[in-house]
């Protein structure tokens, strides 16, 4: 599905999001989505048995990225990717609804993510339809980041 998001993206002229190499044949892009699922809470969305969508529910965000835990206790959002061969489907707001079934289920209020804040801020606003609300951006190297968060309880 990481491989399918970056040739989506690179298709539509974005190559800045994800860069233009495969997750696959990035070094330690393999590595790096098995540690994500197991050392955090992995969803997958399925239709007619078959992967189309996948979330990754942390407790706090990356700690390669420039953003700071939250003042109080957080579920984050580490990693959200669906099949775009599904697109329309609301996968990825339907993998969000899970999240934010999840950490209230957690005794959790707060739901947050960050994302890619350039190309128009598309992603953002994916969010923010999503009932998240921006909160702080931030710059990491070059790439745009939108921290947003989303109240559950």
């Amino acid at each position: 599905m990481l491989d399918g998001a970056v040739a989506w993206m690179n298709a539509r002229g974005n190559t800045e999001q994800w860069g233009t190499v495969p997750f696959s044949r990035k070094p330690g892009g393999a590595e790096r989505i098995q540690r994500y699922t197991t050392e955090h809470e992995p969803f997958v969305a399925e239709l007619d048995g078959v992967p189309v969508g996948c979330l990754v529910l942390g407790e706090g965000p990356s700690p390669q990225m420039p953003i700071a835990p939250a003042e109080e206790p957080e579920r984050y959002v580490r990693l959200l990717v669906s099949d775009r061969a599904h697109a329309g489907r609301n996968i990825g707001g339907a993998l969000l609804e899970r999240a934010a079934e999840e950490t209230r289920r957690a005794g959790v209020d707060l739901l947050r993510v960050d994302c890619w804040a350039g190309g128009g801020g598309e992603l953002v606003a994916f969010y923010e339809r999503a009932g998240f609300t921006p909160s702080a951006p931030f710059v990491h190297g070059t790439w745009p980041g939108q921290v947003l968060e989303r109240r559950v309880g």
